[in-house]
């Protein structure tokens, strides 16, 4: 699943993992890194980017689900990036469990970051 998380990095058009309704003007996003860990009861994504699409890190988790349960190669995983289409990907994945943990804004907007809380 790390393996595969790691194909997500850089600029890419993420068009794959964009919901429907998704109102962004462009689904090319930069991801600066893309890390999973945890074991297979609790998995821990961490994704760091300059934007994302509607659903983007729900569709990415149900990706990396089906890769970690062998439903998906990572060449698979690889391909789903490159068609840059919804219709072949995996379902998008419950929000159940899904935490936003912080935002970087530049340092300019003099915003005050949160602590991680010890449970995450």
């Amino acid at each position: 699943m790390q393996q595969a998380a790691k194909l997500l990095e850089g600029e890419k058009d993420f068009s794959s993992f964009r919901a429907s309704m998704c109102q962004a003007k462009s689904p090319i996003k930069t991801l600066y890194s893309a890390n999973i860990s945890g074991t297979p009861e609790l998995l821990k994504l961490d994704l760091h980017g300059n934007a994302f699409l509607h659903h983007m890190v729900r569709n990415i988790m149900g990706a990396l689900v089906y890769v970690g349960s062998k439903k998906l190669s990572i060449e698979g995983f690889a391909s789903l990036i490159e068609e840059k289409s919804r219709l072949k990907a995996p379902p998008t994945f419950m929000p159940d469990g899904l935490y936003l943990t912080g935002v970087d804004y530049p340092d300019e907007f003099d915003i005050l970051k949160a602590d991680i809380p010890s449970w995450l």
